[in-house]
């Protein structure tokens, strides 16, 4: 995949462990160089799939992806992490992985590394002779702001709010052709508003009023403080008017003992009052 910047979405769920739906994963691939925004269960497997959907800038066993960013520490979007560092190293990968997150992800990585001991040192020292770098990380813990630039991107953090999960982010990548803003889990934020006039692509995470209405739990209370409705994004994607606006991580959406609802709500509930292009990602979709 060369040519323009392309979003790949290897992941679309949520903690709920739909099979159809692997954990928070995107990639966005500028110049044949793929940038991963979050890591959640079955994040290597997806990209793999990508890959042979035709993504092939991810590599085979994701063994191109060296730089990567995390929204928030919740696990729905972090326990593909051991998979992300090893599994490429498995297949080939020499570079380490620099990882860009919320305060935290120092601590993860050193524990991660250390429960994997056993088998780094086995892998480097058996007879298969892995090489010696392509499991390590560099962690950088972030604060808003530019994080990263390099020739093909320049990556801009700024704050999410995910009510527990104080140390939250959202993220604008702004490549050659297209500027790419990437919500994480969060409530309406006048950041993300000021960050996002104009883009060319929103991806942003929202729950249905109508499947909530069905929906056991979470509270609406724990919803309107964690997430953000149909109706407020909207109401967001209207004064931000981006090209495209994405949809994932539908926060409600096969909830358990959620009665039947339709299968389109949340889009038909923001095609309401947004009348801009938007589409409900699935896993391995390309836009």
């Amino acid at each position: 995949m060369s040519g323009p910047t392309r979003v790949v979405m290897l992941g679309t769920g949520t903690p709920r462990p739909d099979p159809s739906r692997s954990g928070p994963a995107t990639a966005i691939i500028v110049n044949d160089t793929p940038y991963l925004i979050d890591f959640g269960p079955g994040v290597i497997r997806r990209a793999t799939a990508a890959y042979e959907k035709g993504a092939t800038a991810l590599g085979y066993g994701g063994v191109n992806i060296k730089t990567v960013f995390l929204t928030h520490m919740h696990s729905d979007h972090t326990v593909g992490y051991p998979d992300l560092i090893f599994s490429p190293w498995v297949m080939g990968r020499r570079d380490p992985l620099g990882v860009y997150g919320p305060k935290g992800i120092k601590a993860m990585t050193e524990h991660v590394l250390k429960a994997w001991q056993v088998d780094i040192d086995g892998r480097s020292g058996g007879l298969n002779q892995h090489n010696p770098t392509g499991w390590k990380v560099t962690a950088h813990e972030i604060v808003p702001g530019v994080v990263y630039r390099d020739s093909n991107v320049i990556v801009t953090a700024f704050p999410a709010w995910h009510e527990e999960m104080v140390d939250s982010f959202s993220y604008r990548f702004d490549t050659p052709d297209r500027a790419i803003v990437i919500s994480g889990d969060t409530a309406p934020t006048r950041e993300l508003l000021d960050r996002s006039r104009g883009c060319d692509v929103l991806i942003h995470e929202a729950y249905s009023l109508a499947e909530a209405r069905h929906a056991a739990k979470p509270s609406p209370e724990f919803r309107r403080r964690h997430h953000t409705s149909s109706v407020e994004l909207a109401k967001i994607a209207n004064a931000v008017k981006p090209a495209l606006l994405i949809t994932y991580h539908r926060s409600t959406a096969g909830e358990d003992t959620m009665g039947p609802v339709q299968k389109d709500a949340l889009i038909e509930e923001i095609r309401q009052t947004y009348k801009g292009k938007v589409v409900a990602a699935h896993d391995l979709d390309i836009y």
